[in-house]
């Protein structure tokens, strides 16, 4: 089926805390205004909702699509000044709506851990019902089990994918985007004297890493650095937010600190279970035939490298419904 979707370039922007009416006066509106001009636009579209703006320039047949992505992000650069704190419009891929080529899921091999062997101590599902990373995590609840998922689509297998020919790029929904959640408790921080500043200021110092120049001796460099990044929910618990004669204050005794996941507006299913599911754009252009072949291949050599208990469900190939019709 040829792709008759017009030559558009679509801008995408975030603004969590903006109601739809802020979105449109601050973040739409002031993009719309910086593409209207532009050499070769034949109309411009959008829509605003909550915390969340799009922004589609329609392009004449006869514009080169590239050229024309490098004259909007030139035009964007100007209206960033205009923009809300945090509001960074990105371009989307060089794809259409026809472009979704092939969907999967990254599930775990069993759900829930259901008909597992328990693997207590090795990597895989524990006999407690928890999912034991090969990083050493144990997953005890459902956000975390499904943080752990979208780390693997996202840091694994989407970066492999994208180097398939004639993949623009790789969407993921579901799951959880990871996070390390600090929850105050402000009768403890007011009995240590601590205000909600200072612990913020804590969590931001506490996770830097800088370069302390070099010792010279016997002829020889020695580069010093003082790696100070937070690599786990522990370090984070014992950073020390200020002292009380002598004795340091942790974040742990005015706060607990859990993973969490980042705040979302859509999940994914399969079989009654949620999971995460991954979409390969096709390139403008692109044969959506041989690329979703190609893409299937890629995820056969993608399966070889994920974390034990993890694997891969094709749910949608665009090369059979070709090769069907």
């Amino acid at each position: 089926t040829p792709d008759i979707t017009n030559k558009q370039v679509q801008i995408n922007t975030v603004a969590l805390n903006l109601s739809p009416i802020e979105i449109e006066k601050r973040v739409t509106f002031p993009i719309e205004t910086a593409l209207i001009g532009l050499n070769g636009v034949e109309d411009v579209r959008s829509f605003s909702r909550n915390g969340f703006s799009q922004v589609t320039a329609i392009f004449k047949e006869s514009a080169d699509l590239y050229f024309m992505r490098q004259q909007v992000l030139e035009r964007l650069a100007r209206a960033k000044p205009d923009l809300p704190a945090g509001a960074t419009p990105q371009m989307g891929p060089v794809s259409t709506g026809l472009g979704e080529v092939f969907h999967y899921s990254v599930e775990y091999v069993h759900p829930d851990g259901k008909g597992a062997a328990p693997k207590d101590g090795t990597p895989g599902w524990q006999a407690d019902g928890s999912f034991l990373t090969e990083q050493g995590d144990r997953l005890a609840d459902d956000v975390s089990k499904l943080a752990y998922l979208r780390t693997v689509q996202d840091w694994i297998i989407r970066p492999q994918l994208r180097a398939t020919p004639g993949v623009a790029d790789v969407d993921s929904l579901g799951g959880y985007v990871k996070e390390y959640v600090v929850e105050p408790d402000p009768a403890k921080m007011a009995a240590q004297g601590i205000s909600f500043d200072e612990l913020d200021r804590t969590l931001a110092d506490a996770n830097v890493s800088v370069g302390a120049n070099c010792i010279l001796r016997s002829g020889e460099s020695y580069l010093v650095r003082l790696d100070g990044r937070i690599r786990t929910q522990d370090e984070i618990a014992r950073a020390v937010v200020t002292t009380r004669n002598g004795v340091p204050v942790t974040v742990a005794q005015v706060a607990t600190v859990n993973v969490g996941g980042e705040l979302r507006t859509g999940a994914a299913s399969r079989n009654g279970y949620e999971t995460v599911i991954g979409s390969a754009l096709m390139l403008v252009g692109a044969n959506s035939r041989t690329v979703a072949r190609d893409v299937g291949d890629k995820l056969k050599d993608v399966s070889k490298t994920l974390p034990e208990g993890i694997m891969i469900v094709p749910a949608l190939d665009r090369s059979q419904l070709v090769m069907a019709t």
